[in-house]
């Protein structure tokens, strides 16, 4: 059986935290806001994940209203979800990302990101896609006030 999942996340950009996405930290002036790291990338992708397995959503799993995920590591999150697909039997076939920024210009380190993902996942380089593309100029992401990411992800029963 084959299923898929979306996942979508926004993250308000706010000076004084570093920028995280996909496990790298990009030097810029401002982070994403939010209780864990805001790794945005990685909980648009768990978000894919839990919703092709029927599992629930990120906020279920790592409420933001609980100490333990403060200031949490996005890519252990991410890890502990690709558990619970093998728990619930099921395999990541492969991931596909985009990231809407207006800056910083994030394609020198796109190859870097899937990587970290590939890596966390457990999955070959050529199953994880991570695209950056501008808002040109509208909205929230246009106007430099945050960055948001829409993952999908295709997942197969293991057995």
């Amino acid at each position: 059986m084959i299923r898929v999942g979306t996942g979508y996340d926004l993250h308000r950009l706010e000076a004084g935290r570093p920028l995280i996405l996909g496990g790298v930290r990009i030097p810029f002036d401002k982070g994403l806001a939010g209780h864990s790291d805001a790794d945005a990338l990685a909980h648009a992708i768990i978000d894919a994940l839990l919703g092709a397995a029927a599992l629930g959503n990120i906020g279920q799993h790592f409420p933001d209203t609980h100490h333990a995920w403060k200031d949490a590591d996005s890519l252990g999150l991410l890890q502990r979800v690709v558990a619970m697909l093998r728990t619930n039997n099921y395999a990541i076939v492969n991931i596909d990302a985009t990231i809407v920024a207006e800056a910083p210009k994030l394609n020198p380190v796109l190859d870097q990101m899937r990587a970290k993902l590939a890596d966390c996942m457990d999955l070959p380089l050529n199953r994880v896609s991570v695209k950056a593309k501008t808002n040109e100029g509208v909205g929230p992401e246009g106007r430099g006030e945050a960055i948001s990411v829409q993952a999908i992800a295709l997942i197969q029963s293991a057995s």
